[in-house]
C-alpha cells in the first residue's frame, strides 16, 4: 500500500466512505485474523492488571476530572507551560493548523542544516502528514519505533494508535525486512527480527543529530514534556541528538506534575496491559552538556479549538491515546484500522476525525459503531463516545437536510415514508399487512430472508433477516378476545 507525498492514503480528504472502505478488509481473512489475535492478547493482559487495582474506578474518576479541568482552563495552562518551558531554555511555537506546523518544523530543520531526522512514534505528526512533507522538501525522516519501521519500510499505513502494525504478522515482517534490508537468510523468529531492526537503527541513532517527538503529556506547572514508550528507541532519540523538536496537540497539557501519578497508572494498563511503561522520559527545557542543547515545542491547534468550544464534543479532547476503546470495539475487531481512512481509527477516530475536519469530511465515521457502549466502559478518562457519536450523527443529518438531491435518495425517501406510516396506527397496520405478504414471497423455508430486492439488498449483503411472523402481536391479542387500549393504538 504505497502512497505519494501529495496523496497519502490515510487522509480523510481522499478516503472512501466507511461502508465502501471496509469491504476489502472484510474479504481479507488473514488481516482480520491478525487483528483479532493481537486484540485478544492485549485485552487479556489489560483485564488481568485492571483487576488487581482495587481503586480502578476511582482512578478513572480522578483522571476524568483532571482532564476536564485542564480543558476548561486550557488557555491558562498553555500559557503557563510556555512560560515555564521557555524559562528552562526551550522555545515554544504556536501552529494554528497543519500547514503552519509543517512550515515551523521545516524552518527549524533548515536552520540546523538537517537533511535527515530520527523520529519517536507520534500520531500528531501523522495527522499533519509530516513525513511525506519532509521527504518532498528534501529531508528524510526515519521512524525508530519497531512497528513504525515495519510500516515505513513496507510502505504501509498504521491501523492502530498504540500498536500501528497490529495487522501485520511476523512472517510478513520477515518478508519486509528481508526485502528492504537485504537480509536473505532472515527468519521470522521475533528475536532475530528485533536484532535486524536494532542493527538498522544503530548508526542512525549515532549519526543523525536532530530528532522529532510527540508528547503523551505536557505539564504546565513545570514546563515538562512527557513521552512514554516500551522499546527504548524514544530514550535514544531524546538523549543523543543535539536538537529536539516536539510536536504536541494543545489538548495534551496537564495542570500539575502530580497529575502524572494518576495518568501513568491508567495509560500503561489501558494501552499495553503493563503496570508501568518500561521507559518514561520526562525533560524540561535544556540542560547544558546533557541531552539536546536546542529544544523546540510546536503546539498544534488544527481544529482543536473548535472542538473545545462545544460542550458535548469537548470531551473528545480528554483522550490520552490509550486505544482501549479500539481494543474492545466489535466494529474495529472486524475491520481493523485502515477502513477509517484516518490516522485515528476505532471509536475515538470515529468522533475525533470528523471534528478535526470540521465535519467537511469523514461524515460516515460516526455511523461506524453499533452504539454498544463498550468503549465508554473501558475509557480511562470516561469519554462518553456513544453520546458524541449521536451528536455528530445529528450534525450529519442537519448538513444533508434541505439538499434537493437528497430528496430522491432511497434511504432518505424511505425514512420519510416510515415517518408517515408510524404517525398513524391505521397506516402502520395497513403497511404491516401488505409488508407481510411481500415478505412471505422472499422468505425461505428456514424462516429467514437471505436476499432482499432493490436497496434492501444492501442489508442482506452482509447479514440475514428473520422473516415476518405468521401472526402479529395485535393479531395474537385480538385472537385472545382482547382489544388494544386506546393508548396502544
Amino acid at each position: 500500500m504505497s502512497h505519494t507525498a501529495n496523496h497519502p492514503v490515510l487522509d480523510p480528504r481522499f478516503a472512501q466512505p466507511f461502508p465502501k472502505a471496509v469491504l476489502p478488509v472484510l474479504r481479507n481473512p488473514q488481516l482480520r485474523k491478525n487483528v483479532a489475535h493481537a486484540i485478544d492478547v492485549i485485552q487479556a493482559k489489560r483485564a488481568k492488571l485492571v483487576a488487581e487495582k482495587t481503586d480502578w474506578q476511582e482512578l478513572r474518576t480522578a483522571a476524568s476530572a483532571i482532564r476536564t479541568h485542564a480543558l476548561e482552563n486550557l488557555g491558562f495552562y498553555l500559557e503557563q507551560f510556555e512560560e515555564r518551558c521557555t524559562a528552562a531554555g526551550g522555545t515554544v511555537h504556536w501552529a494554528a493548523d497543519a500547514e503552519e506546523a509543517r512550515k515551523i518544523i521545516l524552518d527549524i530543520l533548515h536552520a540546523e542544516n538537517a537533511s535527515e531526522v530520527i523520529k519517536i512514534k507520534t500520531m500528531t505528526s501523522a495527522e499533519i502528514q509530516l513525513n511525506p512533507f519532509l521527504e518532498a522538501s528534501g529531508v528524510k525522516a526515519y521512524e525508530t519505533d519497531l512497528a513504525e519501521i515495519i510500516l515505513q519500510l513496507g510502505e504501509e499505513e498504521p491501523s492502530h494508535i498504540v500498536v500501528p502494525a497490529l495487522h501485520v504478522n511476523r512472517s510478513q515482517v520477515r518478508e519486509i525486512f528481508s526485502r528492504t534490508m537485504g537480509l536473505k537468510d532472515l527468519s521470522d523468529d521475533p528475536k532475530e527480527l528485533t536484532n535486524a531492526a536494532r542493527n538498522y537503527l544503530r548508526q542512525k541513532f549515532l549519526k543523525i543529530p536532530t530528532a522529532i517527538s510527540g508528547a503523551n503529556f505536557l505539564v504546565a506547572e513545570t514546563g515538562t514534556v512527557v513521552v512514554v514508550e516500551s522499546e527504548g528507541n524514544g530514550r535514544m532519540c531524546l538523549t543523543l541528538p543535539k536538537t529536539m523538536i516536539t510536536l504536541a496537540g494543545i489538548e495534551k497539557v496537564l495542570p500539575r506534575f502530580q497529575d502524572l501519578e494518576v495518568m501513568l497508572q491508567l495509560l500503561a494498563r489501558s494501552a499495553t496491559g503493563e503496570r508501568m511503561n518500561p521507559y518514561n522520559s520526562l525533560w524540561t527545557g535544556v540542560t547544558p552538556g546533557d541531552g539536546p542543547q536546542r529544544f523546540h515545542v510546536v503546539l498544534l491547534d488544527n481544529g482543536r479549538s473548535s472542538i473545545l468550544a462545544k460542550k458535548t464534543e469537548r470531551q473528545t479532547l480528554k483522550c490520552i491515546r490509550c486505544a482501549a476503546c479500539m481494543n474492545t470495539c466489535p466494529v474495529y475487531r472486524q475491520t481493523g484500522g485502515h477502513a477509517y481512512g484516518s490516522v485515528y481509527p476505532g471509536p475515538i477516530g470515529a468522533i475525533l476525525t470528523p471534528q478535526l475536519m470540521q465535519m467537511h469530511y469523514a461524515q460516515s465515521l460516526p455511523y461506524a459503531s453499533s452504539l454498544c457502549g463498550a468503549c465508554y466502559e473501558v475509557c480511562p478518562v470516561k469519554i462518553n463516545i456513544p453520546e458524541v457519536l449521536l451528536e455528530l450523527r445529528s450534525q450529519v443529518v442537519n448538513q444533508e437536510r434541505g439538499k434537493f438531491v437528497r430528496f430522491f435518495d432511497p434511504m432518505y425517501l424511505g425514512l420519510r415514508v416510515a415517518s408517515v406510516l408510524f404517525s398513524r396506527a391505521w397506516l402502520f397496520h395497513t403497511a404491516q399487512f401488505f409488508g407481510g405478504i411481500g415478505a412471505r414471497l422472499i422468505t425461505r423455508k428456514d424462516g429467514w430472508i437471505h436476499s432482499m430486492p432493490s436497496v434492501g439488498g444492501k442489508w442482506t449483503q452482509t447479514r440475514d433477516l428473520r422473516g415476518f411472523p405468521s401472526q402479529t402481536f395485535h393479531g395474537w391479542w385480538a385472537a385472545r378476545g382482547q382489544q388494544p387500549s386506546k393508548e396502544a393504538k
